[in-house]
């Protein structure tokens, strides 16, 4: 009898243009405003950061360091694994540099990798490299093929080294 009179009455109805009008559903993530009847999505209150890649590819087996964009520039070369646990490595590493990546664990033929960063060196006159690895073994070997390009290069550039820890804390952050 309630539910009839209620019903009958468009109470019903006031009640649900009610509830869809001002009040926020699914804990403040969706609010239908009454004056623009527009939804907002407060899912993405943020923007979504800007991508700071600047080329492609970005694989070093797939680079040629000899192409333009490497001429003069800062190149940060990095490990897979290390732009999924850092979570602003666009903004932190990435902005005015240079990008190539490589997984020293998986890849094959790494000795490629050391022609094609000496070539980066000497032939594009990159201005620093910033190798950029997580704190596992398996990354030391990125650092150790940089390392060796550096020697095997006739030019000098600075080499600086970055360590992303297991939970996306940068560890350590020194020139070598």
């Amino acid at each position: 009898m309630f539910f009839h009179f209620f019903c009958k009455n468009n109470y019903f109805f006031q009640l649900v243009t009610f509830v869809t009008e001002y009040i926020v559903y699914s804990g403040d993530f969706c609010i239908k405003n009454s004056d623009s009847h527009e939804k907002k999505n407060y899912f993405n209150k943020r923007k979504a950061p800007q991508s700071q890649l600047t080329h492609w590819p970005v694989q070093l087996h797939l680079l040629n360091p000899e192409s333009g964009f490497f001429n003069k520039e800062d190149v940060v070369l990095a490990a897979d694994c290390t732009a999924y646990a850092y979570g602003d490595f666009h903004n932190r590493f990435l902005r005015g540099k240079k990008l190539a990546i490589a997984c020293p664990k998986l890849d094959s033929n790494k000795e490629i990798y050391l022609e094609k960063i000496v070539k980066m060196i000497d032939v594009a006159h990159i201005n620093t490299l910033t190798v950029v690895m997580m704190e596992v073994p398996c990354c030391g070997g990125l650092m150790q093929i940089a390392k060796m390009a550096a020697d095997k290069a006739t030019r000098k550039v600075p080499v600086k080294q970055i360590i992303i820890g297991l939970q996306g804390e940068i560890r350590n952050e020194t020139w070598v």
